[in-house]
């Protein structure tokens, strides 16, 4: 096992040449029966973590709303009825800015910090919500779109990273868990806000409004930002040891300089990044390098997944959907929109504290498994109302229902889980890159979503539901064969299922002669 001597952060200078005891986190942590939000420390530091959160927000936001719009006639007499291309542009749009996004957004974050690329990519999606809702042409509302793509995807890629890196131990599995649940909360909103503003009658504010409200999330982080911490271990990584150890003491430890928990905290993260560096190599190159391979699988396989498992024809083409079993009143679509998302919502809160509970692998193959079945019922069910005709409401409410028990089955492992896992999955050296992928692989995907889907579905009705179905049952044999787990394991410790035992982060504590051996669950 790798040891690391710390002598600088113990103070007295003692050799840590023999071992006392193993240290596990249950016994640094300390003893307060008080729930986390009566303990003043972590109530701040949780509420000052819905910062980054919010960047799942305002993507879930943009996608609902265009959902939205798209049952709005008044949006629809503006645009001319945009179908098939031109209607994909409109999808794609923020995805063209997601990918243009891949490098600065590793860059930002890598270079000045997590906080930094928060900052400029909710700076990015108010002026292209600003654009949006002053938008006077197709290409003006598409550049406001790409604009928007491009903002929320530097945001994103180091929003997970710093929930994963700043929040208390105990606390990481859940609130890491709860960022991808939040997409459901912008959803919500735009899907009511567009139901709402439909009622305006024949005015073009009916569009605008939602269109402008887009960037009222991240004002709000552009406000709170500047009170966020940074993380600790980018900080360390910058060699800011000194910094870092404050952040800790001030929201892990309640201002107790001699906290075990940040003695542990500063001895565990210290240990992996020098093991890290040690590497040197830091480039995308380095996912190229055994073991790194498999991480990078993983990295371009979870977003795939989150991304292409039928999800996406709902997310962006709801109306096409509910126009396929033969509901076609704009009212009707956007109440279930509306409907749906709340639904969703409140799944995603239920699921948040359940799911971390669970083995991680274990959890990817029961929603794989689910999302195959519900699919394949829809696809039935879909065939059999459009051979007839759409002559039996039955066979509508049963899609419906299938709709709504697949994101279910969706909402089990591909919503909050994802980002956990890869955090879990990928080191510190490889987070902030294997985050840029993630986008990546996301972009690419809503590229083919926001372009084929909509064509296929003019074109072959219920029959491309069949592509979706073959694809979620591949991905469930993928995870069997695939994922590793990783629950149970810090996030340094999960080094050792792809390193094997020579990346273990088992460190000395010089101040009191003792060796930590983590163990302690996630």
């Amino acid at each position: 096992m790798s040891r690391v001597e710390l002598s600088d952060l113990a103070g007295d200078g003692q050799k840590a040449n023999q071992t006392q005891e193993h240290l596990k986190l249950e016994d640094v942590l300390p003893k307060n029966e008080k729930p986390w939000y009566k303990r003043r420390n972590l109530l701040l530091l949780n509420l000052l973590l819905l910062c980054p959160i919010m960047s799942s927000t305002t993507t879930g936001y943009d996608g609902s709303m265009l959902n939205g719009l798209q049952s709005q006639s008044q949006w629809q007499d503006y645009f001319n009825h945009p179908t098939g291309y031109r209607l994909g542009h409109l999808s794609a749009a923020p995805t063209f800015g997601q990918v243009l996004a891949f490098i600065p957004g590793g860059y930002i974050s890598d270079k000045f910090g997590r906080r930094a690329g928060i900052a400029v990519g909710a700076a990015l999606v108010v002026l292209g919500a600003a654009m949006q809702a002053g938008a006077n042409s197709y290409g003006m509302f598409f550049a406001a779109r790409f604009i928007v793509g491009f903002g929320s995807s530097i945001s994103v890629n180091p929003s997970p990273t710093l929930l994963s890196e700043l929040s208390y131990p105990t606390h990481r599995g859940p609130i890491t868990t709860s960022y991808n649940i939040m997409w459901y909360s912008g959803a919500t909103l735009a899907a009511w806000i567009t139901y709402g503003t439909y009622w305006m009658g024949d005015s073009d504010w009916s569009w605008r409004i939602p269109s402008l409200l887009q960037a009222f999330f991240p004002i709000v982080q552009l406000m709170m930002i500047f009170f966020v911490p940074e993380s600790p271990r980018y900080l360390i990584y910058k060699d800011k040891v000194s910094e870092a150890r404050k952040i800790l003491v001030k929201y892990h430890a309640d201002g107790d300089g001699s906290s075990a928990l940040v003695e542990f905290e500063m001895a565990e993260i210290i240990a992996a990044i020098q093991f890290e560096k040690s590497l040197k190599s830091v480039s995308y190159a380095a996912f190229f390098q055994k073991p790194n391979r498999r991480r990078l699988v993983l990295t371009v396989a979870v977003p795939f997944m989150q991304q292409m498992s039928g999800n996406g024809l709902v997310s962006y083409y709801l109306s096409l959907v509910l126009n396929s079993i033969g509901i076609t009143s704009s009212s009707r679509q956007l109440i279930i929109n509306g409907a749906l998302m709340i639904y969703n919502f409140g799944i995603a809160i239920i699921l948040t504290p359940i799911v971390p509970r669970f083995g991680r692998r274990q959890v990817f193959l029961t929603s794989t498994f689910l999302m195959t079945v519900t699919y394949v019922i829809w696809t039935v069910l879909s065939a059999i109302n459009q051979q007839r005709d759409f002559s039996d409401p039955a066979l509508g409410r049963g899609v419906l229902a299938m709709i709504f028990l697949y994101y279910f089955s969706y909402n089990i492992g591909l919503l909050g889980l994802p980002y956990l896992y890869l955090t879990e999955v990928l080191p510190f050296y490889l987070r902030s890159k294997g985050m840029a992928i993630t986008q990546l692989v996301n972009g690419c995907s809503s590229i083919y979503n926001g372009y084929v889907n909509s064509i296929a579905m003019d074109a072959i009705d219920w029959k491309y539901y069949i592509v979706y179905c073959c694809i979620v049952a591949t991905e469930c044999v993928f995870v069997f064969f695939i994922f590793p787990e990783t629950k149970g394991r810090t996030l340094e410790e999960v080094a050792e299922v792809f390193d094997g035992s020579s990346a273990s982060t088992s460190v000395w504590l010089p101040s009191k002669g003792t060796e930590i051996n983590h163990e302690e669950e996630v």
